[in-house]
Formats: structure tokens, sequence, C-alpha cells
């Protein structure tokens, strides 16, 4: 099937300005976190999931910094939309799923980082973290839209299956899911060591809740993934696992994660030793994003994942 041009380049331009919008919101973001007061006491327990003790009394105005921070998160959501929109163009350009190469796997595993941020945002009323969470999306789309960076076109022979639409799509969305716990759990230690020192950041309890909810999400779609993955390697190369080095390195991710998971449920691990580890976990994420697929040679390497 021939590309539509016309279509890819308005891929192209739908996630140049979903980068744009997205930065836009990072520094709305900052401006918020920058001058708006540091949460009551009584609000952080609102926050961690308490009966708030506000509910009779009227809600004051909001802040211009607060008023600035909604806008952040406007601005989230529409670059959420313009990428999601860049996605969808790609994929009827070339006639098939977007995710056949890095850039555009890079570019799914960042909206589904996205995703997970709104959901956040809105579920623990954090808005403010987005200037610590959307960064290193950022960081990774930028590098997608340039070194990463490939033009409209099919996908090679070896890739023609059905395991593309469903291996890729569920390790890239649960990939970067676990973007988000590796973040807000660097957050938790650094909350939990110098709480004084860092009042604007939300409650080591919140932190963690949302590290441990986010990774019980992501970890069965990422077994599932793994999963799918084995499956279709026995269909292509004749077995289920090699021990090809991104193989290797997902495996690893997931012993990771399920150590993370356990030592959340541990009584002696709870708090600082299991935000160690999802850290951890977030670290091998991505190394494997980046040194598995762009420099170790294996049975991936000529997929570009």
């Amino acid at each position: 099937m021939p590309v539509n041009e016309t279509l890819a380049t308005y891929s192209d331009w739908l996630y140049r300005s979903a980068l744009g919008v997205y930065l836009f919101a990072v520094l709305l973001y900052a401006v918020e976190q920058a001058f708006s007061r540091a949460p009551r006491k009584s609000e952080a327990l609102v926050g961690a999931g308490a009966p708030s003790v506000l509910t009779d009394e009227p809600k004051s105005e909001l802040t211009r910094a607060e008023r600035i921070g909604r806008m952040g998160a406007a601005m989230t959501v529409l670059g959420a939309l313009l990428h999601l929109g860049s996605l969808v163009m790609r994929g009827l350009s070339a006639g098939r799923a977007p995710w056949g190469n890095m850039y555009e796997y890079m570019s799914l595993l960042c909206l589904a980082a996205v995703a997970t941020w709104i959901v956040l945002m809105v579920k623990f009323s954090i808005r403010r973290l987005g200037v610590f969470v959307l960064p290193p999306i950022l960081v990774l789309l930028f590098l997608g839209g340039t070194v990463l960076y490939a033009e409209s076109a099919p996908v090679q022979p070896a890739l023609r299956s059905y395991w593309l639409v469903i291996h890729v799509s569920v390790i890239s969305i649960s990939s970067g899911i676990l973007l988000i716990p590796g973040v807000t759990s660097i957050l938790y230690l650094l909350k939990d060591r110098r709480t004084d020192r860092f009042p604007k950041l939300p409650s080591a309890d919140v932190l963690d809740r949302m590290s441990y909810r986010t990774t019980v999400l992501a970890f069965p779609l990422f077994t599932a993934g793994i999963i799918c993955g084995a499956i279709w390697a026995e269909a292509a190369w004749g077995r289920f696992w090699g021990w090809d080095p991104k193989e290797t390195v997902a495996f690893v991710s997931w012993v990771v994660y399920a150590a993370y998971l356990h030592a959340r449920a541990t009584a002696g691990w709870r708090g600082r030793g299991a935000a160690w580890i999802n850290v951890a976990g977030f670290a091998v994420n991505v190394f494997n994003l980046f040194f598995i697929n762009l420099v170790a040679t294996g049975l991936h390497s000529y997929a570009g994942l």
C-alpha cells in the first residue's frame, strides 16, 4: 500500500504541535509550583484520602497561581489530543498500526505516560507535580522526533503480523505507564527524607499510593505483553524464549517490578525500601528503552524496537 504523504505530513505537524503544547504546560505548572503556597495539614490529609474538614466552608476564589495551574492542566489535555491525532494520522498514512518503528513506539509510550498522568492528576489533585512528571516525557518525545525519527512507510515483512498490534502496543503502553511511578517514587524518597525542605510536594503517603496503584495497573499489562511476545517469537523464530538482549532486560524489568509489589506489601520493606526498588525498575525500563534498542544487537534490532 502506498504511503499517503499528506497524512504523514499532518502527523508530523501534530507531533511537533503536541511537543510545543506540552512544553507550555510545563512552564505553567512551574509558575503554579513557584508561586503557590504549601498545602495546609488539613489539605494534605484530604489529598491522602481523609475526609475533608472544609466541606461546610465556602470555597475561596482561585488564586492566580491556581488559575495558571489549571491552564497547564488544560494544555496537557490539549497536547494529549494532538498527540493522539499524530498517531492516528501516522497509522492512516501507512495503512498499518502506528507503532512499527522506534519513533512510533516512543510516541505511543509517551502518550500512555501522559494519559496516566492526566488520570492521576484528576484523582489525586496533584496538578503541580506536572512540573516534575512531564519533563522526562518531553525529553523522550524530543529524542523520538529527532534522533529516532523515521519516515512513514510500510513495515518490514517480518513485522506483518497481528502480533505487532497486540504485543508491541501492550508493551509500549505498559512501559509508558511505568514511567510515572518511577518519577513519583523519586519524589517520595525526597519527601520522606526531607519533609520540611519540600513543603509544596504532596505528602509521602500520597506519593507512595500513587506509585503503588499505578504499578499495580501496569504490571499485569507488562506481563501480558511479555507473554504475547513469547508466543510471537515461537511463531516467527521457532522458540518461545532465547535470551535475546531485549528479552533478557525485559525479564529483569519484570522481576524488579514483581519485587517492588512484593516489597510494598511486606512490613519490613514498605516505604523507602520499596521506593528504591521502584526507582531501580524505572532505571531498567529506561535502559531497555535506549541502550538495548539502540546499541545492543539482537533479533529485535531489525525492528528498531
